[in-house]
């Protein structure tokens, strides 16, 4: 991928609402999950953690917890059929953490998947449910939810990006 491809693949990645039921082959997933962990960390600590979530039972678990941070019921993953959850620990897990979201991100769109970022994983694994859920998957009571990312097929084309904002860009 040249320059110009990798400029293109950033700037046409869509947040996407809406998937279809398939599933995603092993060696793309594989693929995608790679990518995060060449994320940059704060120090090169690697502190992230990445959990890809398939079972439906767990995702379905997952996925009412979120609401109910939210106050709802619907689906915050929005029918997606992975569910890839960063959890990281130390002084800059957030920043660790969204570097890992980014990459999971772009290299789904490189592969022809969908995502969309979602939030509150922090209220999840920061009270007892979450955390008797790190102690079950044997991960420390340390890792603090920085995102999740919703991961599948698009079920609809995505809309073309909105214009950029004046001023976003300041060259002093």
């Amino acid at each position: 991928m040249n320059h110009e491809e990798m400029l293109t693949l950033i700037k046409t990645r869509r947040s996407c609402r809406s998937y279809r039921p398939d599933a995603v082959p092993e060696d793309v997933l594989d693929k995608v999950l790679e990518a995060g962990t060449y994320a940059p960390t704060g120090g090169g600590r690697q502190s992230p953690v990445i959990i890809a979530v398939r079972d439906s039972k767990l995702r379905s678990a997952l996925s009412a917890m979120n609401a109910e941070i939210m106050g709802g019921d619907s689906d915050p993953y929005y029918g997606a059929p992975v569910v890839v959850l960063v959890l990281a620990e130390g002084n800059t897990f957030v920043e660790d953490g969204t570097c890992v979201l980014e990459n999971l991100m772009l290299a789904a769109h490189a592969m022809g998947l969908a995502t969309v970022w979602v939030h509150r994983e922090r209220e999840m694994f920061d009270n007892e449910k979450g955390k008797a859920l790190l102690r079950e998957w044997g991960l420390p009571e340390t890792l603090r939810g920085v995102g999740a990312v919703a991961l599948g097929y698009a079920a609809q084309e995505p809309v073309e990006a909105a214009p950029r904002k004046q001023n976003y860009i300041v060259k002093l």
